[in-house]
């Protein structure tokens, strides 16, 4: 039997939160399957490190420093895929924020603000700005990084649960919408992942990490490489009859 070729062989994707975590992963693991990938963050001496990182390994990737809370960025990403590769054919739309915050009566506006900005106007603009691109060549697949606090509440993050319940009905709505148009939209929801911004909640302490891994059936915290391998399946024709759907990618998390 002839071996499979690379999911995304011929592909161009655009990957936003690309400068590290559960992005960086996923533009390597994009680039090993074959895609083309445009990679977005706001520190651009990052991303452009990790897309000199692909270069060097024999990938394609070009690095577009940009803040998905402004949509003008999200157009200049898209043009920049379709400019240098040709096209846009998939995306993951990955950036997000959280914090530690105190309870929800003593948020400030400008917590609640930037954690609903970057969570959901981020994907928001991302759908904005990618499905035109999409619609001009008749196909796409989309993936938006919501979260288990997408379905579970949790204590001291109210605008970022909020954000990522929010993030699923906005992939559901988009799905709904352009079906028809050969573009699918789903959404991936990680678990407590080993990543810089989950340092950044856990802080350093061993026994708060040990306690957020053992919430998951797999009793650990997961590896930002076993999340963007199902951002890539969904990306990929693999998943071609998969369009509204919401992947758990918790280790069991949300099973019990």
């Amino acid at each position: 039997m002839k071996p499979a070729g690379p999911l995304l062989a011929d592909k161009v994707a655009l990957i936003t939160g690309a400068s590290s975590g559960i992005g960086a992963a996923a533009a390597r693991c994009f680039a090993a399957e074959g895609a083309a990938v445009v990679l977005v963050a706001r520190r651009a001496g990052l991303v452009e490190e990790v897309a000199r990182g692909i270069r060097e390994d024999g990938g394609r990737a070009v690095a577009v420093p940009g803040d998905v809370t402004r949509y003008a960025d999200m157009e200049q990403a898209v043009a920049t895929a379709v400019d240098e590769f040709g096209s846009l054919d998939c995306a993951f739309n990955n950036a997000g924020y959280a914090s530690a915050g105190p309870l929800l009566h003593e948020l400030s506006d400008e917590v609640f603000q930037q954690t609903v900005d970057v969570n959901l106007r981020g994907v928001w603009n991302c759908l904005r700005a990618q499905i035109p691109a999409m619609l001009s060549a008749g196909a796409g697949a989309i993936v938006n990084t919501s979260s288990v606090a997408g379905v579970r509440a949790t204590a001291a993050s109210a605008p970022y649960v909020a954000a990522k319940h929010a993030v699923l009905g906005l992939t559901r709505a988009a799905a709904a919408e352009y079906g028809a148009y050969g573009i699918r939209v789903n959404a991936i929801m990680p678990g407590s992942t080993d990543t810089e911004m989950m340092d950044g909640v856990l802080g350093a302490d061993p026994a708060v990490r040990t306690r957020f891994g053992g919430k998951a059936i797999q009793q650990r915290l997961a590896d930002p490489v076993e999340i963007a391998r199902s951002a890539v399946w969904l990306c990929s024709d693999a998943s071609s009859f998969t369009t509204g759907a919401v992947l758990a990618v918790d280790g069991g998390r949300t099973a019990r």
